[in-house]
C-alpha cells in the first residue's frame, strides 16, 4: 500500500506515486484522514421551539462546515429557518447579511429571485406549512466561520413540499461582508416554533 505511512497502516513498502486507489481512499476515510471527509460535529434533535444554537462548531479545526436540516416543520403556518452567525460569542443580529436565492414553484410554475442586501439573517430553508404531510429539508455549506480576515459566505439548497403537494425548490447564498471570526451558528424560526434534525459537520480539507 502506498500510503501505509497514514494512522496505523503498514510501512510503506514501494514508492510514493501520489495517486490514490480506491482502496487508499477506503482505508482514510476509515480513520478520518482523508481530504474532504465529513466529520461530525454535532446532531440535534430539535422540537418545538423557537431557536436551537451550535454553540461548539470548531471553527479553529474546519475552514467548511456543512449543515443538514432534515423534516423540518413549523408550528406556524407559512414560516421559514432562518440562520444568524455569533462573532466571539455575540450574536450578529443587525442588517448586515446579504443573499440571493432563486426558487422555483413546481406547483405553481412560478420562479423568482429573492435578494437582500441588508437582512438580518441567511436563511435556511423557504416558507414550510403546518399541516402533517408538510415538511422542508436543505443543506448548506459555510467557509471561513472561523479565519477573521476573511467574510463568512453560505450557499444552501432546500426542498420543501407545501400545500395541496406543491414542491418548492430554492437555491443560492449568501455572505456576512465582514472580516470576523463565528464561533456559533443559530438556527431559529422566522415566527413562532419549529421542530426538525439537525447535523453539523466539518469538512477536512484536501
Amino acid at each position: 500500500m502506498p500510503f501505509g505511512y497514514v494512522g496505523n497502516f503498514p510501512d510503506q513498502q514501494v514508492k510514493n506515486t501520489g495517486i490514490f486507489s480506491p482502496e487508499d481512499v477506503l482505508n482514510l476515510n476509515a480513520v478520518g484522514e482523508y481530504g474532504g471527509s465529513y466529520q461530525l460535529i454535532e446532531t440535534k434533535s430539535i422540537s418545538g421551539v423557537s431557536s436551537a444554537i451550535f454553540t461548539s462548531i470548531q471553527e479553529a479545526q474546519y475552514n467548511v462546515h456543512f449543515l443538514q436540516i432534515i423534516n423540518a416543520q413549523p408550528g406556524t403556518d407559512g414560516t421559514d429557518i432562518r440562520i444568524r452567525f455569533y462573532e466571539n460569542v455575540v450574536e450578529e443580529s443587525c442588517n448586515d447579511y446579504y443573499f440571493v436565492y432563486l426558487y422555483n414553484s413546481y406547483g405553481s410554475g412560478s420562479s423568482a429571485e429573492v435578494k437582500n442586501d441588508s437582512a438580518t439573517y441567511l436563511r435556511g430553508t423557504f416558507n414550510i406549512g403546518n399541516a402533517t404531510y408538510e415538511a422542508g429539508n436543505s443543506y448548506c455549506y459555510f467557509y471561513d466561520l472561523g479565519n477573521a480576515n476573511k467574510y463568512s459566505f453560505q450557499t444552501m439548497h432546500t426542498s420543501v413540499m407545501g400545500n395541496n403537494n406543491a414542491l418548492l425548490s430554492a437555491f443560492g447564498g449568501g455572505v456576512l461582508p465582514q472580516t470576523s471570526k463565528v464561533d456559533q451558528i443559530k438556527l431559529y424560526n422566522g415566527s413562532g416554533n419549529f421542530s426538525c434534525t439537525a447535523k453539523l459537520f466539518g469538512v477536512k480539507q484536501i
